[in-house]
């Protein structure tokens, strides 16, 4: 791959749902990791939307992804990283089935699914499990998977013979075959909350490939909901436009200083 220079990165404050300040048919890539409904974790957040259970919590979501729907170009990738929850209700423990909501919800507002991928996380508990020790039948299965879900918005994007932004963003055979292959099980990393317990960074190795994979060099990517902005900075080293949406006022300056620490020019709007 060529040498690229960084780009700047635009950080917005803003809502997630509406995505102010971002124009229509505009962005190539959005690549996220939104809230997760039914996390305790997240509770607060949804509560200020006003989304108090878990159909409330995957409305506020929906609407999020139609905004993403708006900005993108026509062929445009949503690439979202959400993990499925457990946990008690009126006393009944269950599975809270995210990504299959996330699947249909996306499906119905006209994105078009394709293959997803799984992320095998590490684990420094090889034997963790969840229920009765060795005595069946009433354990559960550990869940070490999250689901990296991917749509495209109408038909495949268009590029003409030769398109030097293309071939200049081209991946090797061994990269291909890795990053294509359905289940990640060599990233290492796990989603990082220390200083900021309400954020859940995914490992910078997710968003790289998924940059790599779904956009060509000189694109715009956005991530809706910024945190830490892991996707804003992995965008902007590897010569893509970054543009970042936070609605917390304290993640939001936070994330402009790592930027800034980082050495990337940020653009406050």
């Amino acid at each position: 791959m060529a040498v690229i220079r960084p780009l700047p990165v635009t950080l917005l404050r803003g809502d997630a749902r509406l995505l102010p300040g971002v124009a229509d048919t505009s962005v190539d890539l959005v690549v996220t990791s939104p809230p997760y409904p039914m996390i305790p974790q997240w509770d607060e957040a949804f509560r200020r939307l006003g989304a108090f259970e878990y159909d409330g919590m995957h409305a506020a979501l929906t609407e999020a992804w139609r905004a993403c729907h708006r900005v993108l170009v026509p062929g445009g990738i949503l690439a979202i990283s959400i993990g499925d929850a457990l946990r008690s209700t009126n006393g009944q423990f269950q599975l809270w089935p995210n990504h299959a909501t996330v699947l249909a919800n996306a499906s119905a507002i006209g994105f078009r699914p394709l293959p997803y991928l799984l992320w095998k996380k590490p684990t420094n508990k090889p034997n963790a499990f969840l229920g009765s020790g060795f005595l069946p039948p009433n354990a559960y299965v550990t869940l070490d998977c999250e689901f990296i879900l991917l749509f495209r918005k109408g038909a495949l994007r268009r590029f003409s013979p030769g398109d030097p932004r293309r071939r200049s963003s081209r991946y090797t055979r061994p990269e291909r075959d890795r990053w294509f292959s359905q289940i990640w099980s060599d990233v290492r990393g796990a989603r990082q909350r220390a200083g900021m317990q309400r954020t859940g960074a995914f490992p910078p190795e997710i968003p790289r490939r998924l940059v790599r994979m779904f956009s060509v060099v000189g694109d715009t990517v956005l991530d809706p909901f910024t945190g830490t902005g892991t996707t804003l900075w992995t965008a902007a080293g590897l010569g893509r436009k970054a543009i970042g949406i936070e609605i917390d006022p304290e993640i939001h300056a936070r994330s402009v200083g790592e930027g800034r620490r980082q050495g990337f020019e940020v653009v406050v709007e």
